[in-house]
């Protein structure tokens, strides 16, 4: 990792709303490719030891995503993607919930929005997302469960992969 890569991870409890803003070395095409493909989501969609495991994808507004994170003892915990906007290489929201291996919502579990907006410039993907809660208390428990940390050990996973994907990248192009 370049020390001078922008991460900023900000908590908005009066908005009810995560602030994430994280750089990668890396071309935009490859970045958009690890937020939008189940070959490589899968390769970096989890903190180390889980993993993830995509069941279906469909990347296109009103698809979704259906996916596990799985513990090392094979213990899965479930949840869905559902994309309600993509402009592709430049942003895409997906309302996110916990599920069952059957794909019924959670409701005892908080449904996010998430949205993302992708930029390049010399080399560089800045990343920013919003994600939003409906209640203070769903916020409250995202945190509690360590969703920062949590999150945190993911994008570093994607951090590490990226040199692979841009290699791809620059092979291509």
């Amino acid at each position: 990792m370049k020390n001078d890569l922008l991460f900023d991870f900000t908590v908005d409890k009066a908005t009810k709303t995560v602030f994430i803003t994280r750089e990668f070395d890396a071309a935009l095409s490859p970045v958009w490719d690890a937020f939008t493909k189940a070959e490589i989501l899968d390769q970096w969609w989890a903190p180390k030891p889980l993993t993830s495991k995509t069941k279906a994808m469909n990347f296109e507004e009103g698809g979704r995503r259906f996916y596990a994170m799985v513990w090392p003892d094979g213990q899965e915990h479930w949840g869905v993607q559902k994309y309600t906007l993509i402009n592709p290489k430049t942003n895409m929201k997906w309302l996110t919930s916990f599920t069952d291996k059957d794909e019924n919502i959670n409701a005892e579990l908080p449904t996010s929005e998430w949205e993302f907006n992708f930029s390049e410039q010399s080399g560089i993907t800045k990343v920013r997302m919003v994600i939003k809660q409906k209640t203070l208390a769903d916020i409250e428990m995202i945190i509690q469960m360590g969703f920062k940390e949590g999150f945190t050990m993911t994008l570093n996973e994607l951090e590490n992969l990226l040199p692979t994907l841009n290699k791809l990248h620059n092979e291509k192009v």
